[in-house]
């Protein structure tokens, strides 16, 4: 018996000495295109007439059409001449994950230098494919809070949970120094409409101009951060045989059928022809980038240099209005308190998030569904999206925010005082709020602000709006054809995902979510 328990603590002792990361001091260093250089690119000299009639501005466009958002950063990326620079939370190993793979790779054999910063927990079955790009000279790789243990990888948690917890959840697509694309979306086929299952609905920015300088000098903040280790140093090494292979196959078997209608549809795409022909419509104004200190993936800044704090500052006291979409909504008690004295205060303070059967995270509906009664009492709008099965095709104009289906909920925005909007990353959750790093756009715009407000306006045929009854009990009101149906529990969510959700509410994991 002694000996067992001898060999069992060897084996844990071995276990926790291999999950030493290894040391950062050999890291090559590099920096971001330098403005005079990018403004020497193809892409700065067709910007130059327009940003020296807007200095200090930057130009933006809204993007919430998927297939516009891939085929935005296709475009970008075979324009790019100097380099991309690319932060992503999640990267599928799919059709338009391995498209975008293979645009970089064809930059890089061009000459573009390309600077991919991934979070290891979004890069499932990627290894072989990353090891590919990274043993390119104009490549590099690195992975933010990596897990040693390759799999399986959720033993980090254990060995590691406090650092393993804490994840890159900023997104940005930056060529030349002189364009880039930031907001809510992962790569992926859900998040580019090239799948048959659910899709997610989202929202990007394209930016030119002043702000994005400010992107490309925080990506070599996280670039150089102490977070972020060379993939070389962290993945198994693959066979040189499979590389080459990698190299000439590109595409599965399985994805060149749909690969093939996409890309069609991509190279058809009036936004990509507008943006190379220099005909897209920008609307110039004052955009600033946010971001999260990247010692917050090691809980070593400062809770002042929190995104958060800067999104308190800029919401303020709202005069009149306050928009708020976020797919994972999970107000603290502060949260709870502070939306409540707006409402209270006369504030029109409404709140898009997922309903529970259009949720893929019902851990996180078990947070925010705790906070609904007293929301409600306090005079906040609380809207509830529909799972795509549950909205009645129509051909009204897309929605800012929605799309014109009923995807599952990923846009993160808000706006305030029809004036002021953010768009980025940010989940209004404890885990954006103290764990995981963030970014995102701080927008004056009153077009842009109006017209999230006027989306709440098509909200009625898209998503449930939950309400109180007589009895301070939950109801969700849905209009089909102009006729209104009330349901008394969580319309069309499966008994199962509402016990899984009961489950949740009884564990103290609300810090977490």
């Amino acid at each position: 018996m002694a000996i067992k328990a001898l060999i069992t603590v060897f084996l844990i002792g071995t276990l926790l000495q291999g999950c030493a990361l290894p040391p950062l001091n050999d890291r090559t260093q590099s920096g971001a295109l330098s403005p005079q250089l990018a403004s020497e690119t193809k892409l700065g000299k067709s910007l130059a007439v327009r940003l020296a009639q807007n200095r200090g501005k930057a130009g933006i466009y809204p993007i919430q059409d998927p297939k516009q958002a891939f085929a935005g950063r296709v475009a970008l990326a075979r324009a790019a001449e100097r380099t991309i620079d690319i932060q992503s939370y999640l990267w599928h190993n799919d059709t338009t994950g391995t498209l975008m793979l293979n645009e970089l790779f064809a930059a890089a054999q061009r000459g573009v230098r390309v600077r991919l910063l991934l979070d290891d927990n979004g890069i499932t079955g990627l290894d072989n494919q990353l090891n590919r790009l990274d043993r390119h000279p104009n490549i590099e790789v690195r992975l933010f809070n990596p897990f040693v243990i390759r799999n399986p990888k959720w033993l980090g948690y254990i060995t590691d949970f406090s650092r393993a917890n804490r994840r890159m959840h900023n997104k940005s697509f930056t060529v030349d120094n002189m364009v880039t694309i930031s907001g809510g979306r992962n790569i992926g086929d859900e998040y580019f409409g090239a799948t048959d299952a659910e899709l997610f609905t989202d929202l990007d920015m394209l930016c030119v101009g002043a702000v994005v300088d400010a992107v490309s000098r925080d990506f070599d903040l996280y670039w150089q951060s102490n977070s972020s280790y060379p993939s070389s140093k962290i993945l198994l090494p693959t066979e040189p045989t499979v590389l080459d292979k990698l190299d000439s196959e590109e595409l599965t078997a399985e994805q060149q059928e749909r690969a093939a209608v996409y890309t069609t549809q991509v190279r058809e795409s009036v936004f990509v022809q507008d943006f190379l022909s220099g005909n897209l419509q920008l609307q110039w104004t004052e955009v600033r980038m946010v971001s999260d200190d990247p010692a917050k993936g090691l809980d070593e800044a400062s809770r002042e240099d929190y995104l958060v704090a800067e999104l308190r500052d800029f919401i303020a006291e709202p005069k009149f209005s306050l928009s708020v979409v976020s797919p994972y909504f999970v107000p603290t008690e502060k949260g709870v308190a502070f939306f409540s004295r707006l409402a209270k205060a006369g504030v029109n303070v409404q709140i898009l998030t997922n309903s529970l059967e259009a949720t893929d995270v019902a851990a996180v509906h078990s947070g925010y569904a705790k906070t609904r009664v007293e929301l409600l009492k306090a005079g906040v709008k609380l809207f509830e999206l529909k799972s795509s099965s549950g909205v009645q095709k129509t051909n009204t104009k897309r929605n800012l925010m929605l799309g014109n289906s009923g995807s599952s909920l990923h846009t993160k925005t808000f706006s305030v005082d029809s004036s002021r909007v953010f768009v980025g990353s940010f989940n209004f959750d404890p885990r954006s709020v103290n764990l995981n790093t963030e970014m995102g756009f701080l927008i004056q715009s009153e077009s842009l602000a109006t017209q999230i407000d006027l989306a709440f306006q098509a909200l009625p045929v898209m998503a449930y709006e939950v309400r109180l009854d007589e009895n301070d009990a939950l109801v969700w009101i849905e209009r089909q054809s102009g006729k209104e149906i009330v349901h008394n529990l969580e319309p069309k969510a499966t008994a199962w995902r509402k016990a899984v959700v009961f489950f949740y509410s009884l564990l103290p994991i609300n810090d977490l979510l």
